[in-house]
């Protein structure tokens, strides 16, 4: 399998014109990106949304509702949905184009969040729709070239992705429905375990990165067992952070804080649906590869 992931990877980027551009740059650094927005979203955003608990809308100013959420996230994830959907189709037709939107995207997305996070700007629409410009552009990208890297074929590849976003919307109804339901609460004792154990994903992966570029050495993203059950973990850590995401959208709420607020929830939804859609179909491209 090891073969067969360096061999796609190799074959994707000779096509795009990025020869010598394999298996350790397209596995290790664009998840890299990923799981970095995540990092940023779920370690650095909890303390700025802290912050905004107890202050509440200014006179004259409307405070935030659920309706603001739903309609913030709705367009933040339609850019996401569209420009990934141009970015994936462009990729086909000229695979020298999915490197650049790969980079292009993920690094631009994860400047955003940081900027977001600690230029306190969460509560901005302009910061959270140029993310989602960015992420588009990575995840059209990403749904290109990470299944070509595992050896999927390239008629195969419309399959996967279809199944990863219905995968990632069931995932997302059910961790709504255990919200609602109180099935699992957001206590603090839950908001430290999960944000130690992203700190410690995030760490992994960034080991792995740097063994992977450095000593050929790429345990975690080579498409092995290891392989298998590190992206079972982050679809997990993905599916209870949506559970922090909600939880923050309430308090908010209920605190009156400013309308404009919304925006940040919508830029942590989206973190987290990206980094979940991601996991999810690198896993399918691992089971399903040629």
């Amino acid at each position: 399998m090891n073969e067969q992931v360096q061999r796609g990877g190799i074959g994707t980027a000779q096509r795009g014109g990025q020869g010598g551009f394999g298996q350790q740059g397209q596995q290790g650094g664009y998840q890299g990106f990923a799981q970095g927005q995540q990092f940023a979203q779920q370690a650095a955003f909890r303390q700025g949304y802290e912050q905004d608990y107890q202050q509440q809308a200014p006179a004259g100013e409307r405070p935030m509702t659920i309706d603001d959420v739903v309609t913030k996230s709705a367009m933040t994830l339609g850019i996401i949905v569209a420009l990934g959907a141009v970015a994936f189709f462009l990729s086909q037709n000229n695979p020298g184009l999915a490197i650049p939107f790969l980079l292009v995207g993920g690094i631009g997305g994860f400047i955003t969040v940081l900027v977001a996070t600690f230029g306190k700007k969460m509560g901005s629409a302009p910061v959270t729709l140029i993310y989602a410009a960015f992420e588009g552009l990575f995840v059209g990208a990403f749904s290109l070239v990470i299944p070509s890297a595992y050896g999927v074929a390239g008629a195969s590849i419309p399959t996967l992705v279809f199944q990863a976003i219905i995968a990632s919307i069931a995932v997302f109804a059910g961790m709504l429905f255990v919200y609602k339901t109180g099935a699992i609460r957001v206590t603090p004792r839950f908001t430290r375990f999960m944000t130690a154990a992203i700190i410690g994903v995030a760490l992994m992966a960034l080991i792995n990165f740097v063994a992977a570029m450095f000593f050929d050495f790429n345990p975690l993203r080579d498409g092995g067992p290891i392989a298998i059950i590190f992206s079972l973990v982050c679809i997990g850590l993905a599916a209870f952070s949506f559970l922090m995401d909600f939880d923050n959208a309430d308090k908010l709420v209920r605190a009156g804080a400013p309308a404009k607020m919304a925006w940040g929830v919508a830029l942590g939804l989206a973190v987290t649906i990206v980094w979940l859609y991601t996991e999810i179909l690198r896993l399918l491209a691992i089971f399903n590869n040629d």
